[in-house]
């Protein structure tokens, strides 16, 4: 089975949302997990609402550091938007990588977190179909 690490910032937002919909989506085909580098407190709460809205729950999930050992246990890391954070970005230190170029939900309006939700569910979708 395909590992995949999802990798942003704080582990609140992004990473967390596409960790969840590629547990719901790819049972058969990956295992994910989510990391962060400087971690918020915990999950962003806009996002713990939305993926509810999707019928996933999120609201046990907290932010977790990321490791070497993490890192290496993957076969792929998704990074999440480092263009914004590439001074702090960890993706191109470590193996196969690609970048999502997302936007940070933080701070914004439900309205955004929702459409940003939305494009981290179609490439999740997409990512599973390629597993």
């Amino acid at each position: 089975m395909k590992k995949v690490l999802f990798v942003c910032v704080e582990n609140a937002g992004r990473s967390q949302m596409a960790e969840a919909f590629a547990n719901h989506y790819g049972k058969s085909k990956l295992v994910a997990k989510s990391a962060g580098i400087k971690l918020a407190p915990t999950v962003n709460p806009v996002a713990v609402e939305v993926m509810k809205e999707k019928g996933i729950d999120m609201s046990q999930a907290k932010p977790k550091m990321l490791t070497v050992e993490m890192a290496n246990e993957a076969d792929l890391i998704v990074t999440m938007g480092c263009g914004a954070a590439a001074d702090i970005c960890p993706g191109p230190f470590f193996k196969e990588n690609v970048d999502w170029g997302l936007e940070d939900p933080k701070g914004k309006t439900i309205e955004k977190v929702r459409e940003i939700r939305d494009e981290i569910e179609k490439r999740v979708k997409k990512l599973v179909a390629e597993s």
